[in-house]
């Protein structure tokens, strides 16, 4: 054993505790009720990259919330990392489904149970942890670190993209290193390499100019109710496929041997469809679960409201009917044309008795990493050399839109080493972490200093 994994070793504890102090701060970025815990977060995080050792670290205002930047430049001649993540964390709704306070860290069977544990205060401190143990065992860590966290992923990250841009110099890179992903599974260690994209809006059909009477005038007008529904449903066919003109232009096929190497994963349907308590799966005919979620795109309703929704009885037809869709999209697909594409569909197929507004809230492109670069090859030595296992290459559904950016504008690859698991409950209640995750993730992060080192 390294004297670096013994120093990790030695410290979990150390490193738990504190895991648990910025998990006790109610980091919501949605909410403006929490600004003030939004700023003890970022201060948080400052003094905790200054206490690993980093030379430099400091707050930085966006207009939005803080970034938070800290730097250890040490090895001169050696490769720098990137290390981006982010502090803050989703809304605690339904707070009645948690088991115990989404705010209190709680550990049952080897998990520590909070909002934010995997999304994504752990996985930013495995990185923290790493350069402390090395700075504490070698007094010296074998590449340069730089640390990129941010208090607005959640809500879209509207100041991030401009700061990148802005300070090219200040995070010129040899890699930039993510860990705000999940493995396979457990016993299956994994890398991602690719990630979808995204298309966010909402809709916003009005009929009336108030709320009227549903038997005085019940069978006069159209209901936007109804029309909301019957528009959403008119967004996809029964074989899953999006039915707006154009949405399927730019996607590029997946070769023989993509579905080969997503055929070989260790997926069970049956073991899938449990674990998320759905009666059956449901997909696009023609495609496997996991060519749905990873290399596939989708259209699903986020959020649909209109009308009288309190408990009893009011017989109302609603004046206005709002909804939210978001679109998953795959490289190759614009997040702006796919909103273009869609919002003139919309338009096109609502009933003219009903006035419509299509909001675009936000997107982001989708990412692919190369298996040959030397980075992602680095990467796979540390998750091996941590967990005992080589690890599997796999996309992932989901969007870190910052990454396509981090790809274009510093022209440094990107390592995606997320340590969480498919069951962590990632904005749902009873988020959690596996501890056995959180400890050998740390040694990954430890690991991959010197394997980029090295390679």
């Amino acid at each position: 054993m390294s004297v670096v994994s013994t120093y990790l070793k030695k410290n979990r504890s150390k490193h738990l505790e504190e895991l648990k102090e910025i998990l006790r701060i109610p980091s919501v970025s949605t909410d403006p009720a929490h600004k003030a815990d939004i700023l003890e977060a970022a201060k948080w995080i400052e003094a905790r990259l200054g206490a690993a050792g980093c030379t430099r670290a400091e707050i930085h205002e966006t207009g939005g919330h803080p970034i938070v930047y800290g730097e250890w430049l040490g090895a001169p001649g050696a490769p720098t990392i990137l290390v981006y993540g982010h502090y803050d964390v989703q809304p605690v709704d339904p707070i009645e489904l948690w088991n115990t306070g989404p705010f209190e860290p709680t550990e049952r069977a080897g998990k520590l149970y909070a909002r934010g544990a995997a999304d994504d205060k752990g996985q930013v401190l495995i990185h923290v942890n790493a350069l402390e143990a090395h700075l504490q065992s070698n007094g010296t860590c074998p590449v340069n670190v730089k640390f990129l966290i941010e208090g607005e992923e959640e809500i879209g990250s509207e100041h991030l993209a401009p700061f990148i841009k802005k300070n090219r110099k200040l995070l010129a890179c040899d890699a930039v290193v993510v860990s705000d992903t999940s493995m396979f599974d457990k016993k299956t260690p994994s890398l991602c390499t690719g990630l979808r994209g995204l298309c966010y809006l909402q809709i916003e059909l009005t009929g009336t100019k108030r709320d009227l009477h549903s038997g005085c005038f019940g069978g006069a007008v159209v209901n936007p109710a109804n029309a909301m529904a019957d528009l959403i449903s008119a967004l996809k066919g029964k074989n899953g496929k999006i039915k707006v003109p154009g949405f399927y232009d730019d996607v590029v096929k997946l070769t023989r041997a993509e579905r080969n190497s997503l055929a070989s994963l260790p997926h069970s349907d049956e073991k899938y469809r449990r674990e998320i308590g759905a009666p059956a799966l449901f997909g696009e005919k023609g495609y496997t679960t996991l060519e749905r979620v990873g290399a596939r795109p989708s259209l699903d309703v986020n959020g649909i409201w209109s009308g009288f929704t309190g408990e009893g009885a009011k017989t109302v037809i609603p004046a206005v009917a709002h909804a939210k869709i978001s679109m998953r999209l795959v490289p190759n697909q614009s997040p702006s044309k796919i909103a273009r594409l869609v919002t003139d569909h919309i338009k096109a197929i609502a009933p003219e008795s009903v006035k419509v507004k299509v909001k675009n809230l936000h997107g982001g492109d989708a990412w692919m990493a190369s298996l040959d670069h030397p980075a992602i090859r680095a990467a796979g030595r540390a998750v091996e050399r941590a967990f005992g296992k080589a690890p599997v290459f796999n996309r992932e559904g989901g969007s870190i839109p910052i990454v396509a950016t981090f790809s274009r504008v510093l022209a440094a690859p990107c390592i995606l080493m997320g340590i969480g698991l498919p069951d962590d409950a990632l904005h749902a209640p009873n988020e959690k972490i596996d501890l056995s995750q959180f400890y050998k993730g740390r040694d990954a992060a430890a690991y991959l200093m010197e394997e980029i080192a090295r390679g």
